[in-house]
């Protein structure tokens, strides 16, 4: 999957082997995985599954999460993009959600709204899809916050299975 898109600050791109060292400190972070529902991984090797695992959806499903990196730095800063879920989550199977995670000191300065909106648009052109989903952590304010300015519409709440903790469940309509 040679595909990349480039916003004012940053260019998206499937993950590579190479991208290992970043991910990890990324997906190690307690601060990073507070809201995620799954502990910080503590070997590098995880990462690397973990970029295997993307690459596989991009191979699979089209689609994936994609690498955010910082044009002005050149470092990967995060990952943002759309998944196919095909297993059930709040009562919904087979949807396009949109995720995205960064590292903190990169919190703040607007990087994840600027990756996620070329996503919502690739997924209404590209996959045609009607409508994307998106859930966070009731007390992960920022990232609730993200999902109302890209124009996602609260659509209520429930206890997410994985890790028994109360979410935010959103939607976005192609409208």
């Amino acid at each position: 999957m040679n595909i990349r898109i480039e916003t004012e600050r940053l260019i998206l791109r499937p993950f590579q082997e190479d991208d290992v060292d970043r991910l990890f400190l990324l997906d190690s972070n307690p601060e990073v995985m507070k809201y995620v529902g799954q502990k910080p991984l503590t070997k590098k090797e995880q990462s690397a599954e973990v970029i295997k695992m993307m690459q596989k959806q991009y191979a699979e499903k089209g689609i994936g999460r994609w690498a955010v990196i910082e044009k002005e730095s050149n470092l990967l800063i995060g990952w943002s993009g759309l998944k196919l879920i095909d297993y059930e989550i709040n009562g919904h199977q087979n949807f396009y959600e949109i995720g995205y995670r960064f590292l903190p000191e990169f919190w703040g300065k607007g990087y994840a709204t600027e990756s996620v909106i070329p996503f919502v648009k690739m997924g209404f052109s590209e996959f045609k899809a009607e409508k994307f989903y998106a859930y966070a952590d009731v007390n992960n304010l920022a990232s609730l916050n993200v999902l109302k300015k890209i124009g996602f519409k609260e659509k209520g709440t429930f206890i997410d299975d994985t890790d028994g903790v109360e979410c935010i469940w959103y939607e976005i309509s192609r409208e």
